[in-house]
Order: C-alpha cells, then structure tokens, then sequence
C-alpha cells in the first residue's frame, strides 16, 4: 500500500485537545508501530505490509505529525498513546518505536504498563537523552543556527545528516528513504509556526524507573548511529529485568527504512518469541 492509499484509509479519534490519527490494519496480536520525530506513519510503510498478515498493526501519528491535531495545551505522548489504545479497547500491545516513538514506548511501559506487552526501541534509551558525541553536538548547534537565521531549507539539510549517522554522507543513503524522509519532515514543519509553545511534558526520572520494567525490551539498531544513540539503547536493555540487543548492518538512525527486511526479520523472530 502506498503512502497516499494509506492516508486515504487513516482513522482518527477525539482527544480534549484535538483529534489523533492513526492506521489500524490487519488482526491478530496487536503490534503498535511509533515513528520518530518529524516524521508520521509512512516511516512504516515496510513494516505494515510484512505484518498486517499476522497482527493488529497500528501506527499512529503522534501530536503535532502527520493528520493528528497540533497541542494547545500541556501534553505527554504516553497518555495520547495509553488514550489510542483504550480507545481501540486493547488490553495491551506490543509498542515499536524509532527514536521518539521508542521513547514513548518507554514512557508508556512506565506509566501504563497494564497496556504494554513488549518493547522494541531503535536508536534511543528512554526519554531523557544524553548527547556527547562531538558529531551530534556539532549537528544539533548547525540546526540551531539554521533556526535562528530562519533558514528551513539548512535545518532539514542537517536533519536528515542523521539518516547517514557520523560514519557516511547523506548522498550515501538510498535517495528513496532520503526523498520520504524528506516530505515527511516537510508536511510536519508545514503545521507549525515560528514560536510555537512546547507543550511537551516530559515523563519524570525514566532512567532511575527503567529497572522497573518487567516486559521483554528489545533494541535494534543501526550500527551506523551515533555513539550517543547506541549508547543509550545499550544502557537500557542492560537496565531493564529482560534486555536483549540486535544490530542492522549498514543502516544509521533509521533501519526500518533503510534494512527493512532485516529489521523485519528481526522484529519478527521478537514477535514470534513471545510468550501467548
């Protein structure tokens, strides 16, 4: 199914702050897919077609992405999400994210865990991060330049540096993933406005609670992320009661997208694992 047929398709719910999307396909287990930053469901077009067959897929657009309403009052994604499945009437699911979507499946399986069967996160630990790379320090600095002078068309230029990571450039990425990538990132800067308020409220003392999670956690990574990005999966699944790692070759931030088929592998020997 294509991005476009999908949108075509996209469900949505009221919230007291506006309306959140998201594509529900296929039956069976269900298996929540949570998209990064800037992006919306389309970064999980390959994953959808691979397992609609066999579960439940899900994958919403998060606050402020994608179709979802923009927030106009203080928010946390885990209780957008913890609302999504309660609204879907789902005693729980297993919750997929790259990035910021990993980290919302964090959030949720510390503060509703009784929804949360599984966890599988990709280039992040929970949703306090830690950046000391000089490769991220130096890009994350170039975007705040770009921000300040006004300069878009810059930002997204270094925002999609994360795609290759510090080991490639950016023409070395499959220019498919870079062109989805790319609208993605544009459709969500199209729905904001310069000084928008954050509304975002974080989730409190994530590290010092991840010892507390009793779920199966998986991390899947691209070996080409970041240091700080490995960094942080690697603590959490060292953190958590049931912690288990695996590595795509050849991929950055973004193996979903980049690997799909190992990843898909992957996540599916996860799935299949599982106890029923």
């Amino acid at each position: 199914m294509s991005d476009g047929d999908a949108r075509s398709r996209i469900s949505s719910f009221a919230t007291p702050d506006g309306r959140l999307a998201y594509l529900d396909e296929g039956s069976g287990p269900p298996l929540v897919l949570l998209h990064a930053g800037f992006a919306d469901h389309g970064m999980w077009d390959a994953q959808r077609a691979a397992f609609a067959s066999r579960y439940r897929v899900i994958t919403p657009d998060a606050r402020g992405h994608g179709e979802s309403a923009n927030a106009t009052r203080p928010f946390r994604a885990t209780d957008d999400l913890a609302a999504l499945l309660r609204h879907l009437d789902l005693p729980s699911a297993v919750l997929a994210g790259v990035s910021m979507g990993g980290a919302t499946a964090v959030d949720t399986a510390l503060e509703h865990p009784e929804l949360v069967r599984a966890v599988v996160v990709t280039g992040v630990g929970t949703s306090e991060p830690t950046f000391e790379d000089p490769w991220n320090l130096a890009a994350f600095a170039e975007q705040q330049r770009a921000l300040a002078a006004g300069d878009a068309e810059r930002w997204l230029a270094v925002h999609l540096r994360f795609a290759a990571g510090p080991h490639r450039e950016t023409a070395d990425v499959d220019p498919e993933v870079l062109r989805r990538l790319r609208e993605m990132t544009q459709r969500t800067i199209a729905k904001h406005t310069a000084g928008e308020p954050d509304h975002r409220v974080p989730v409190e003392d994530t590290w010092k609670r991840a010892a507390d999670i009793t779920v199966p956690v998986l991390a899947i990574d691209g070996a080409l992320d970041t240091s700080d990005h490995l960094a942080m999966s690697a603590r959490l699944v060292r953190t958590v009661a049931d912690g288990r790692a695996a590595t795509v070759e050849n991929a950055g931030h973004f193996p979903n997208m980049e690997r799909p088929d190992t990843y898909n592998s992957l996540l599916g020997d996860f799935l299949a694992g599982l106890t029923p």
